[in-house]
């Protein structure tokens, strides 16, 4: 009864997504909610506290909870549950679920016995990241850490929950997942904290990872699922995930080490100099989960189903590319040209000040320098997890990250020498940004060793198209945004949003009319993908296989 009930409740909400276009409209929708929610965060935190030590104590706290998530969560997500449930699925349902639920229990055992030798020894650990803090900076930092500690643990459980039903193509209830956690951290800055003081944006957090795992259970039991506590460490699937597991974790490491290298040297520097980091961060990963992650999770499960069959593989992969650059490069256009404008409307206001704004606004210029390369990482990487290869990602972001933390480390020290006095914190940003920019350089020539051409031709000539539509657009932007200060000045809160804001519009406009002048592909499919999803004209399966 209560299966039957969820299943006619959530039946519309569980439509399968019918190509990858389809489903990154649903994916990008909803993170675009989740990323407004995201600058509504970060403006509350922001007038709230500004960049202080207040909040490079919060940033700080989370790098421990979060390094658990991507480590022990992300790295068997990512690289090997989609892949052996898919398999499942076509052989045996009944084996998938038990898969699945052997995977969960396997994984609250292991994250709860973890977090718990983590929360015994927080405060050592802290110390070596955050070595900069003062005594009494770094106990509120010990407190706060272990709060956040229930964050991971909800949020894995919430994980495995996302990759069966984008398994399922099921897209539009995991997306909201990242809205209702983002609602549950605003609940805390605004609700939490007059009452608790900074311990509320910890409980916070840890609210919102309790609405991201409890959204997605009615979906998962429309589907079927029945929770089984089955602790089978000698399943063969658990095994081939473990293979395939190994690789990413080793990977992940090394992304986090690139975070908490940056936690270290950032602590280090002017007070302030982690919230900055981590604002720029949000607002250029904005279009990055917009756009790059929406199509690269789309296309995972069809890049999956294809990877025995080369001409639908590279036909997918091809077009997934060209429509995550025909979104990227203009909006790292208009970052570069507009983003004094977007810093200060959404970070703006009460404690955050003029040398916060420029310090974030500098920042976020050196992120936007490796944006392209940023949105592409992800989908080379589940190209090659596709296709059963998970450790040529972690080879290449093995020599990444030693070469992002070495010039990290130079960049700061020698900061004066390339223009950066007092700018440190930019340092970092410029460093990630080149080490961004090799690492997808490195995984494209050796995607394409394995696979012998990627379809180059077509993605010259659409790339070539959206760049000029792009320099079009930037040049619009720019003599706009000049012609609008005298009207509107620079000096309020409205003023800067309807010069940046008009500006913005315009240039979109501007973009994607000529591109569709361009005959632009990427234009045409994506304006298809909206029309259908507006209208539910859904396309044949045979369709679907020759265009996505």
């Amino acid at each position: 009864m209560l299966k039957s009930f969820f299943h006619k409740l959530f039946s519309r909400f569980n439509d399968q997504s019918k190509n990858i276009s389809s489903a990154a409209v649903i994916i990008g929708s909803a993170t675009l909610a989740a990323k407004i929610l995201g600058i509504l965060r970060d403006r509350v935190l922001a007038g709230e506290f500004g960049a202080s030590k207040t909040l490079d104590i919060y940033y700080a706290s989370f790098r421990i909870p979060d390094l658990v998530y991507n480590l022990l969560v992300l790295g068997t997500i990512s690289a090997g549950f989609i892949p052996v449930f898919s398999d499942y699925i076509k052989k045996d349902i009944k084996e998938a679920w038990k898969l699945a639920n052997t995977i969960l229990t396997i994984l609250f055992v292991a994250l709860s016995a973890v977090l718990l030798v983590l929360m015994i020894f927080t405060e050592p650990i802290m110390k070596l990241l955050a070595p900069g803090f003062a005594p009494a900076d770094m106990a509120l930092t010990t407190k706060i850490t272990r709060i956040m500690f229930l964050s991971p643990l909800l949020l894995g459980l919430s994980g495995i929950f996302s990759s069966v039903l984008q398994t399922y193509k099921r897209f539009f209830i995991t997306s909201l997942a990242p809205i209702v956690y983002n609602v549950g951290i605003i609940f805390g800055a605004i609700f939490l904290v007059p009452r608790f003081g900074i311990n509320g944006l910890a409980w916070g957090v840890v609210l919102g990872a309790c609405l991201h795992l409890f959204i997605q259970i009615p979906s998962m039991i429309s589907l079927g699922y029945s929770p089984r506590w089955i602790f089978d460490l000698k399943n063969a699937g658990m095994a081939t995930m473990v293979k395939l597991m190994i690789p990413r974790f080793l990977g992940l490491a090394l992304n986090q080490l690139n975070l908490v290298i940056v936690t270290i040297i950032g602590s280090t520097l002017a007070s302030g100099s982690l919230a900055i980091f981590n604002f720029a961060n949000n607002l250029q990963s904005f279009p990055l989960g917009l756009f790059a992650i929406s199509y690269a999770v789309a296309a995972f499960p069809t890049l999956s189903e294809y990877a025995d069959d080369k001409k639908k593989f590279i036909a997918s992969f091809s077009l997934t590319l060209r429509q995550i650059l025909f979104f990227i490069i203009p909006s790292s256009a208009i970052l570069i040209i507009l983003r004094a404008q977007v810093v200060r409307v959404a970070l703006g206001s009460g404690s955050f000040d003029w040398n916060d704004t420029r310090l974030t606004f500098d920042t976020l210029a050196f992120f936007v320098l490796s944006l392209f390369a940023q949105s592409l990482i992800p989908l080379i990487s589940r190209a090659l997890y596709a296709l059963k290869d998970s450790m040529t990602p972690f080879y290449v972001g093995f020599v990444s990250t030693g070469l992002n933390i070495f010039l990290s480390l130079i960049f700061v020290k020698y900061s004066s020498h390339i223009g950066l006095e007092g700018e440190e914190i930019g340092a970092l940003a410029l460093a990630f940004s080149i080490s961004s920019i090799f690492n997808v350089m490195v995984l494209w020539l050796l995607l394409k060793i394995k696979m012998g051409e990627l379809d180059e031709a077509s993605i010259f000539k659409s790339t070539l198209k959206i760049a000029i539509a792009s320099f079009c657009m930037g040049a619009v932007v720019q003599g706009l945004k000049y012609a609008l200060e005298p009207f509107f000045g620079t000096q309020t809160f409205i003023g800067v949003a309807l010069q940046g804001g008009i500006s913005g519009v315009v240039g979109i406009i501007t973009y994607l009319t000529i591109c569709v002048m361009l005959k632009s592909e990427e234009a045409i499919i994506f304006f298809s993908s909206i029309q259908k999803r507006l209208f539910k004209k859904y396309i044949p399966r045979e369709t679907i296989d020759s265009s996505s």
